[in-house]
């Protein structure tokens, strides 16, 4: 026995060195990678910042008339409710500030819908004359407040383009789930946005309308896929929006965009309507959850998407003991391919790490999880496992050949953006070991599962810098990959804005729980908003 831990000493001892001059080889090479990066950033930063120019366009002013549409959703239903203000002067505001703003943002498909108007009128009618009774309310928490969702969001008789333009004129011929809900609630739609082909890119633009612009600096992206959404929303030109997630595409937007925005735990909310997509999906990355300017505006809206039974299962009505949390946090995924995460964003995270020191008994831990810097490949590996086929769904049913759309970009005949194309091209590369993912989503998912457990919270950045110039992601490809990691482990993530950066930009940072943990995120994000106030609108008020 004693010899048999003798040679394992040994070997211990051999491997030592061995060990050490990986680890120095890994140091040098991360390093090189990091100055690279920065060199890269720093180039594409000048060279777009060159091309867009110095101007720069931003929302227009706010007439202090108009200040109601300022207020939280739950604000509006209240004086809905209470007759302090009519529901028809809530949607007229709205769409009147959608007006102001959309030749800034270019955010609209299909919209304003001149019929919002009319059942505004109507519920009008029905309150004045006390026909709406307190049962009604309760069973209509959103009555009469104005909501917009993204066009692949199914909405009956309104343009369902998805973006391409095969279906310019292409119709839903009922409601996504999410919207039928939402109008069940009460809530009014009033448009629909913008969003890339398909939802799959970083930027949203397509070839129907064209670039959608950040509220904050026109020169820069909204994110995708849910862009519209989140400029109208920032911009005050709705109350609140329905988005969906893949690898993003709520809290990206949300993120640079300066809005909250909340990813649910996987299969809670019934995707049927969204993206063409049935809700009896058996595996699926994509979500649908909600978007605003008010965290507190979050739980509610979730209580109407998940319904009374699974909000009773997902205790939504149970108020969360902050003290009573375990809270984490990591600085940096690892991932050789993204860039580092910029000091502002550094700087926001430890603004809200201290804070919530002096909450929980045993502080914020500092942690590092097994996979983080494998996340790109992870994600990439999963989408091919989505039921969906984007090459189809692009073809409007007819496959594409990526090398086929390729040549024809290139000769200027191609109906689809580069974003597109650069997503065909993407399904002929190599594809990932599914065997090595697998086993890496899965060490990944066990000890994020084990460390947040009940009880646990974990803050990540949202992604590596603030809201970049137009067509940056062409370059800086993989950074979308702190967003995407939460889409691969199916656990509910929610963006909160954290005030600007000195160029006026949206800071953040996401909130993370164990799945069906839903309300430690959402608690946890009333409260950074309470402390915080992080959002902060892209305009002024005359």
């Amino acid at each position: 026995m004693s010899t048999n831990s003798s040679r394992r000493g040994t070997r211990s001892k051999r491997n030592k060195p061995n060990q050490m001059i990986k680890d120095i080889a890994y140091s040098v090479v991360f390093n090189i990678f990091v100055i690279i990066h920065l060199l890269i950033d720093h180039l594409v930063e000048l060279v777009l910042k060159w091309y867009w120019g110095p101007s720069r366009a931003r929302c227009p002013p706010l007439q202090r008339k108009s200040i109601i549409v300022t207020y939280s959703v739950q604000e509006l239903a209240k004086m809905i409710r209470t007759k302090e203000v009519t529901c028809l002067e809530v949607v007229s505001a709205y769409i009147d500030r959608l007006n102001e703003v959309n030749p800034v943002v270019n955010a609209v498909i299909d919209g304003p819908f001149v019929e919002a108007l009319e059942e505004a009128k109507a519920i009008d009618d029905r309150i004045q004359r006390g026909l709406v009774s307190e049962n009604e309310f309760k069973e209509k928490p959103f009555l009469g407040v104005p909501f917009t969702t993204k066009d692949s969001t199914a909405v009956k008789d309104r343009l369902h383009t998805l973006g391409i333009t095969a279906r310019r004129h292409v119709k839903a011929k009922e409601d996504a789930e999410c919207v039928r809900l939402m109008k069940e609630a009460g809530a009014i739609i009033i448009a629909t946005t913008s969003i890339p082909e398909i939802n799959r890119w970083q930027e949203t633009r397509n070839n129907l309308i064209g670039q959608t612009n950040n509220p904050y600096d026109s020169r820069r992206t909204v994110g995708g896929s849910s862009g519209g959404e989140g400029a109208l929303i920032a911009a005050c030109g709705t109350a609140f929006g329905l988005g969906t997630d893949i690898g993003g595409s709520i809290r990206m937007p949300a993120f640079y965009c300066g809005i909250y925005g909340h990813k649910p735990t996987s299969n809670i909310v019934n995707t049927r309507g969204c993206s063409l997509r049935t809700g009896r999906e058996a595996s699926t990355m994509v979500v649908a959850g909600p978007m605003t300017r008010f965290a507190s505006d979050l739980r509610p809206i979730m209580k109407t998407l998940v319904g009374p039974k699974a909000s009773q299962a997902l205790k939504l009505d149970e108020k969360t003991d902050l003290k009573k949390l375990r809270y984490f946090y990591i600085p940096s995924s690892g991932d050789i391919k993204c860039s580092s995460v910029h000091p502002q964003l550094q700087r926001a995270m430890n603004r809200v790490v201290e804070h919530f020191q002096t909450i929980a008994p045993t502080g914020v831990e500092k942690v590092t999880l097994s996979g983080t810097e494998k996340t790109t490949n992870m994600w990439r590996y999963w989408m091919t496992q989505e039921p969906a086929n984007f090459g189809n769904l692009l073809g409007n049913g007819k496959q594409l050949s990526p090398l086929v759309e390729l040549a024809k970009k290139l000769t200027g005949n191609s109906e689809y953006t580069m974003a597109a194309i650069y997503s065909l091209i993407d399904s002929i590369l190599p594809q990932e070991n599914a065997d090595k993912i697998k086993e890496i989503t899965r060490q990944c998912d066990q000890e994020l599962t084990e460390l947040l457990g009940d009880d646990g919270v974990l803050f990540y950045h949202s992604t590596t810098h603030a809201a970049p110039y137009h067509y940056s992601a062409f370059v800086n490809i993989y950074n979308f990959s702190y967003w995407c990691l939460f889409n691969v482990l199916h656990v509910p993530a929610t963006q909160i804005p954290l005030g600007l950066d000195p160029d006026g930009l949206p800071l953040g940072i996401q909130v993370v729980a164990s799945r069906n943990r839903d309300r430690h995120c959402l608690a946890v994000a009333e409260e950074i908003e309470r402390k915080f106030n992080g959002h902060i609108p892209p305009f002024i008020v005359d």
